[in-house]
C-alpha cells in the first residue's frame, strides 16, 4: 500500500541566529488538501518557519519536506503560492500588469497567461479594477491582489501570511470563500494569522506554536474540548437536581447546573427533564472554550498581546 507523503512535514526543526533561537525543535505535519492554521504570539517562530519551508533560510538542525522534497527544493517551490505579510507593489503599475509580471516569474506558459490573469481577477473580485493604477487602490484591495498573485499557476500549496489583516468584514468573508474554494480543488492552504476568529471559521486543523515549538495541534474539536451547557433552573428538590447527572459530569453551584461533556442534541432533552420534574428554566447557555481562550491558556500571556 502506497502512503502519500504529507504536504509539509518537519521534525525537530531548529533555527538559530547567533545566540537567538527562533525555532527550538518544530515538529508538525500538514496533510494534502486541508486548511491548516499556524498560530502563535509574536516571536514564536512563525515567519521563520515559512522562510525555512521556502528555502529563504537554512535550518541549523533538524529537517523536513515540502511536497515530498527537502525543504527549499526548487522544483517543489514551483508548486507553491506565497503571500507574505508585508509586500508592496509600485503605485504606477496596474493590477493586470502585476499579475502578468508574476505569471512570467512563475514560468506560466505565455499561451496560458491571459486566462490565468482573468481567472485570478474574477476570484479576488477585481475584474472591474484590472486596468486601474495601484496608487488608487485601498490597502484591502492591494491585499486582494496579493492573494491573486499567490493563486496564479494553480499551486498545490498556498502559504498565506495574515491574508485578512487589512480587510473589512466583507473582504474577510470573501477571503474565507476563496480559501474554501481552493481547498475544495485539493489545494493545501497554510494560514498564518493572528485573527483567531477567522481561523475558527475556515481551518480544518490548527497548530499553536510558542517559543519555537508546537504546544498543541489538532482539529478544533480536539483543541477546544467537548461541548458543555449551563442551565439556570429553580424549583427542583436536591434529589432531582442530582439525578440530572445522568446527562453527564455535572457541577451544581445552587443557581446553575453545568454539564461537560454533553452531546449538543441532548441539551433539549435536559431542559425537558427539568420542566417535567416541575422546575423552571431561566437560562440555557451551551458552549465550549473559544480558540482565543485555548490560545491564551497555552502561550505566554505576556507575549500574546
Amino acid at each position: 500500500m502506497v502512503t502519500m507523503r504529507p504536504a509539509i512535514e518537519t521534525v525537530d526543526l531548529v533555527k538559530r541566529y547567533g545566540r537567538t533561537t527562533a525555532l527550538a525543535g518544530l515538529t508538525m505535519r500538514v496533510e494534502h488538501g486541508e486548511v491548516f492554521g499556524f498560530l502563535g504570539p509574536n516571536g514564536a517562530g512563525k515567519t521563520t518557519s515559512v522562510k525555512l519551508f521556502l528555502g529563504l533560510a537554512r535550518a541549523t538542525s533538524g529537517g523536513g519536506t515540502l511536497l515530498g522534497a527537502p525543504l527549499g527544493d526548487r522544483r517543489a517551490r514551483r508548486r507553491v503560492g506565497y503571500l507574505p505579510e508585508l509586500f508592496r507593489y509600485q503605485s504606477w503599475l496596474r493590477a493586470r500588469e502585476v499579475l502578468a509580471l508574476h505569471c512570467e516569474l512563475a514560468g506560466i506558459p505565455t499561451a496560458d497567461r491571459r486566462s490565468e490573469i482573468e481567472r485570478a481577477l474574477e476570484t479576488i473580485g477585481l475584474t472591474d479594477r484590472a486596468d486601474d493604477l495601484l496608487g488608487t487602490f485601498s490597502k484591502g484591495m492591494q491585499q486582494r491582489l496579493g492573494l491573486g498573485t499567490a493563486l496564479l499557476g494553480r499551486p498545490e500549496i498556498v502559504l498565506l501570511d495574515e491574508p485578512t489583516s487589512a480587510l473589512d468584514p466583507v473582504g474577510r468573508a470573501d477571503v474565507r470563500r476563496i480559501i474554501r474554494e481552493a481547498r475544495d480543488r485539493g489545494v493545501t492552504v497554510f494560514l498564518n494569522s493572528h485573527l483567531l476568529s477567522e481561523v475558527e471559521l475556515v481551518c480544518d486543523r490548527v497548530a499553536i506554536v510558542d517559543a519555537g515549538r508546537v504546544v498543541a495541534a489538532g482539529t478544533l474539536p480536539e483543541l477546544l474540548g467537548e461541548d458543555s451547557v449551563r442551565v439556570r433552573a429553580s424549583g427542583l428538590d436536591p434529589a432531582t437536581r442530582a439525578g440530572l447527572g445522568r446527562f453527564g459530569p455535572m457541577t451544581d453551584d445552587g443557581d446553575w447546573l453545568s454539564i461537560q461533556p454533553i452531546a449538543t442534541e441532548r441539551i433539549p432533552e435536559l431542559v425537558a427533564a427539568v420542566v417535567a420534574a416541575g422546575g423552571a428554566v431561566h437560562a440555557v447557555e451551551p458552549g465550549r472554550a473559544s480558540l482565543e481562550e485555548r490560545f491564551l491558556g497555552l502561550v505566554d500571556r505576556g507575549q500574546a498581546g
